[in-house]
């Protein structure tokens, strides 16, 4: 078996290929394009002692060598996004040889070409809204005097109520931004909200949305963005990306990483 297996990052229409001249992927080789069956995939070789099953699933714990990893996969999908319409491939697939890859082209051609026609002339935007837990006021004194276990309870649970008030209200709000910048997106998904690990943020997340916009109506869309702020909440909106929340239709089916036959 070779030791050195083929990395997925990207899939287009062959009719129209974006250049993988110049570009270099996840261990700084060259990024190659395979055709085959009216589509091209964007590739590159990686050893499988890094990027074998194995391997990886202890690779994938090391925050730096994600982080590292993601960039430089993003970074390949990005330019061909540029180029042409393009469905992204979860990060770190791998294939056994580009073998693989031509049977995945012809095998998933038309879930390829489907999601393909479908974000052609669109742009995925993201939405995180943030909202701030609200502290509870200080409780008047009691009439009779309690013990201080008494009154540290009374505390607690006058704190416990104001932060769920506080929490239906912030996830009430995001539903009705969700539905606004919905109304102006061709389609919408919503994440998962972020670990404040991740995030970098004690706020909570409520909202952690992405839309897929036609390419003429993103600063319409930044704009409803705007209109949306207000107290107690905070929007970020990133982007525009190329489409990874909308290609789930090509999901591979292959395991984060492959290095064995089918």
């Amino acid at each position: 078996m070779s030791d050195v297996g083929t990395y997925l990052y990207a899939v287009a229409l062959a009719e129209d290929p974006a250049p993988s001249e110049g570009l270099t992927g996840v261990t700084g080789g060259p990024v190659r394009a395979i055709s085959h069956a009216g589509l091209v995939a964007y590739v590159s070789a990686v050893p499988l002692t890094e990027f074998g099953e194995e391997p990886l699933r202890r690779s994938l714990e090391d925050m730096d060598w994600l982080g590292e990893t993601a960039r430089a996969h993003h970074r390949v999908v990005e330019a061909v996004a540029a180029k042409a319409p393009t469905a992204p491939v979860r990060l770190v697939t791998v294939y056994r040889d580009d073998a693989q890859i031509r049977s995945l082209l012809e095998q998933r051609h038309d879930d390829f070409v489907d999601v393909l026609s479908r974000i052609a002339g669109r742009q995925e935007w993201g939405v995180k809204v943030y909202a701030a837990p609200s502290e509870a006021p200080q409780p008047e004194e009691p009439a009779a005097p309690s013990s201080p276990g008494t009154a540290y309870l009374k505390k607690r649970q006058a704190s416990l109520h104001t932060r769920e008030e506080a929490w239906r209200q912030a996830v009430a709000r995001a539903e009705q931004i969700h539905d606004v910048l919905g109304s102006v997106a061709v389609a919408s998904h919503r994440h998962r909200a972020q670990d404040p690990q991740l995030s970098g943020r004690e706020e909570w997340m409520v909202l952690n949305g992405a839309y897929l916009v036609d390419e003429e109506r993103g600063g319409e869309f930044g704009q409803v963005v705007e209109g949306l702020r207000g107290e107690g909440i905070e929007v970020e909106l990133t982007g525009p990306w190329a489409p990874y929340s909308f290609t789930t239709a090509v999901e591979t089916g292959e395991s984060e990483a492959r290095d064995d036959g089918p």
